[in-house]
């Protein structure tokens, strides 16, 4: 068997380097796995803390705190909402370093260097042009995803469609609660999202578009421990998409009706 790598050492395992921004989406089901068949006891904190020290302070680590409940009209607060999408990101909101992004839908924990920068952010989209998705793109953001496959975990796909414009399978809908803030002071707010077309059976995909990425030298996969790890550079995955949706009608990343 191979030796177990621990938890604070995930960082080199997967060459995150210093100054590299990194966005993490995960189960960490099999990372807990493998700790403990290890005879480890473990802990979130340790995979955290190696990432912070791997990308030092002129780096950035991201972790999503999506939190859907305002689609349904329930009120987001800021402080309190839970993280939907995962341990890491409760784990990374409870820790000083982290500070979270304000939109009530697609929000982030973020610590390091660009903070200030998405943390000031104020769209009103999910996926817009001034969202922390186009930070994504422009920054060229490795994201790394542990054993999760794209189609529940590659949001940023959304982001893409909207740069597009008016697809066929998709529209920008509005929704509308009540939202308190970092101060606690609360208000009606509008945001809105892109979201299927329900009448056409939109179904997300994505995993097809796998190959186009490591074609095109945007993706690499690794294996730490038994966890099966994308790394995937979000800029560069954007001309790969596009083409998709234009020259492809988005096959590789959908099904609908019609296509």
């Amino acid at each position: 068997m191979p030796e177990y790598i621990p938890l604070k050492d995930y960082a080199k395992a997967a060459n995150i380097k210093k100054g590299d921004i990194v966005f993490v989406s995960s189960s960490t089901v099999p990372m807990l796995f493998d700790a403990n068949r290890a005879k480890v006891k473990p802990n979130l904190n340790d995979f955290i803390d190696g990432m912070l020290e791997a990308i030092g302070e002129d780096g950035t680590l991201i972790f999503p705190t999506y939190n859907w409940d305002f689609c349904k009209g329930i009120e987001f607060d800021y402080k309190n909402s839970p993280c939907m999408t995962g341990a890491l990101g409760t784990a990374a909101l409870t820790r000083s370093e982290f500070k979270r992004t304000k939109h009530p839908i697609y929000s982030f924990a973020v610590a390091g260097a660009c903070q200030d920068i998405l943390c000031s952010m104020d769209n009103k989209s999910s996926f817009g042009k001034d969202s922390p998705f186009n930070f994504f793109k422009e920054k060229n953001v490795i994201n790394l995803i542990f054993d999760v496959v794209l189609k529940h975990s590659f949001t940023y796909v959304h982001y893409v469609e909207e740069m597009y414009g008016k697809t066929s399978y998709r529209y920008l809908k509005e929704f509308s609660a009540d939202y308190i803030d970092e101060s606690g002071n609360s208000s009606s707010r509008n945001y809105s999202m892109l979201v299927r077309k329900l009448e056409i059976n939109v179904e997300n995909t994505v995993d097809p578009i796998i190959d186009d990425f490591i074609a095109a030298g945007c993706m690499e996969r690794l294996k730490i421990n038994s966890s099966d790890v994308k790394k995937i550079y979000l800029g560069d995955t954007f001309d790969v998409i596009m083409k998709d949706i234009i020259d492809n009608n988005s096959k590789k990343i959908c099904t609908f009706d019609g296509q």
